[in-house]
């Protein structure tokens, strides 16, 4: 079975990058992305790609590589479905914020809305891939949908998870360490797994690409970010018994990352983790072994989601802490927003939280992050609902220049770890804030004894 259409359902963090990067590589691939989203659509087309909805280092090149050739993005989600032989589904799955398995399930209403679109449209034969991550055994509620439409279509439905770090996208797709593709095990399924493989070989070698059946690749997707956020939750679980015992963090993760059997990989401590995966996916992790009644599991799992809540509660207190028990009417400077660097992607970012907490405690705060745009921050305040539109206003200024931010704080607290942060003139800064002058850096990136030279009280994690 040859490819030559493929329709992307979800123009978002994983549908756009994935789609243009296999664009780029295959061209004899019409890939079109389809998105109910008008604007975003109008942002992928925009003549100047910086306006990209999306940024990630690389992305404007591919985008650029292959737009308006094999790559289109559009509105007309029934022409796309049509047209294709293979659909990607990449819509948004939230963890629920209602009823059954609030606040842990998946809520799959986009994905299942998706399947119903494309039982209704489609005319022939097609492939459908989940991309979005899924709980085990999704694929089988999709199957249904699609197959009760009794419209005499065979659909084959595989699993192909995306195991991409946002800020290193491009890369990770070019340079992946795996392809995972999960289908059905009788022939007609090894066809259509055989369909993608075809797709990805155009650029990875096949002895990285691996095939499973559909509930492996589901489930695998889950763990390895299951296990990924508990090295994070791991080492800063170890980074406040640092504190208190006067051993330093990033020596005991170099000590232990040194053991071949652990590896150095996920073992910087900093604020605690963020991002659209490690919470959703663990907690939805949890969620299933609950519902299978394996509560020993879903206990064992819940920790990791439990320790990073408290690394982040405990870098708020500790500036309220330090700043003599009270920050009302104190200015305090954060410098990031993103919930890591070179992406501007903010979900579940640790600035969030730790921004609420001290505008809990009537701080004034101001951010400057170089990719987020100030509708996003107020945005992620917003949706807490701990306060109104007007107190989170009130509360937070953004800023276009860290200089800026910085003059007159009583605090800078670093909660990304952008790279430009190092480069600055932190003489400059120092003479015009409040003194004394805190540093809190969120994520060790900063040279803590340049800084006290110059006369900063300096705290970092785990020291």
């Amino acid at each position: 079975m040859k490819i030559k259409n493929i329709c992307c359902i979800g123009a978002g963090y994983v549908g756009g990058p994935t789609m243009a990067v296999i664009a780029h590589k295959c061209p004899d691939i019409k890939v079109t992305i389809v998105d109910i989203n008008e604007q975003r659509i109008a942002d992928w087309n925009n003549e100047d790609v910086s306006k990209l909805p999306i940024y990630e280092p690389g992305l404007a090149d591919i985008v650029l590589s292959a737009r308006g050739k094999n790559l289109f993005f559009s509105t007309d989600i029934e022409k796309a479905i049509n047209e294709a032989e293979m659909i990607f589904i990449s819509v948004n799955t939230p963890t629920k914020t209602y009823g059954v398995g609030k606040g842990m399930a998946a809520d799959l209403k986009y994905i299942e809305l998706c399947a119903r679109q494309i039982a209704e449209v489609a005319k022939d034969d097609k492939i459908v891939v989940e991309k979005s991550t899924l709980p085990v055994r999704t694929a089988q509620a999709i199957k249904n949908i699609l197959e009760n439409t009794g419209n005499g279509v065979n659909f084959q439905i595989l699993s192909n998870p995306e195991f991409l770090a946002e800020g290193t996208a491009i890369d990770d797709l070019l340079h992946p360490d795996r392809v995972l593709i999960g289908g059905d095990t009788d022939e007609a399924g090894q066809k259509a797994i055989g369909a993608l493989v075809d797709v990805y070989a155009n650029w990875i070698s096949r002895d990285k690409i691996l095939t499973t059946n559909v509930w492996s690749s589901e489930l695998s997707k889950l763990t390895a970010n299951a296990f990924l956020a508990q090295r994070v939750s791991s080492i800063n679980a170890m980074s406040e018994l640092c504190e208190k015992t006067g051993a330093d963090v990033n020596e005991v993760a170099k000590a232990i990352g040194m053991d071949s059997r652990i590896g150095s990989k996920f073992l910087k401590s900093s604020v605690g983790f963020g991002g659209s995966c490690f919470q959703k996916d663990i907690l939805n992790l949890v969620y299933i072994a609950k519902s299978y009644g394996l509560n020993e599991v879903a206990d064992y799992w819940e920790q990791v989601i439990i320790m990073n809540d408290h690394q982040k509660r405990r870098f708020g207190a500790n500036i309220v802490k330090t700043l003599y028990n009270t920050v009302s009417g104190k200015k305090i400077a954060f410098l990031g927003w993103a919930f890591k660097k070179d992406t501007n992607d903010t979900r579940e970012s640790a600035s969030i939280y730790v921004a609420d907490d001290l505008l809990y405690e009537q701080a004034n705060i101001a951010v400057y992050d170089p990719k987020v745009k100030e509708k996003a921050i107020y945005r992620d305040l917003n949706y807490l609902s701990t306060r109104t539109e007007e107190e989170n206003k009130k509360g937070v200024t953004v800023h276009i220049d860290p200089y800026e931010a910085c003059k007159d704080a009583h605090a800078i607290a670093v909660l990304t770890e952008w790279d430009e942060f190092k480069t600055y003139d932190w003489q400059k800064i120092y003479d015009n804030m409040k003194k004394p002058a805190f540093v809190f850096d969120g994520r060790n990136i900063l040279d803590e004894g340049a800084l006290r030279d110059i006369g900063f009280i300096f705290q970092g994690i785990g020291k």
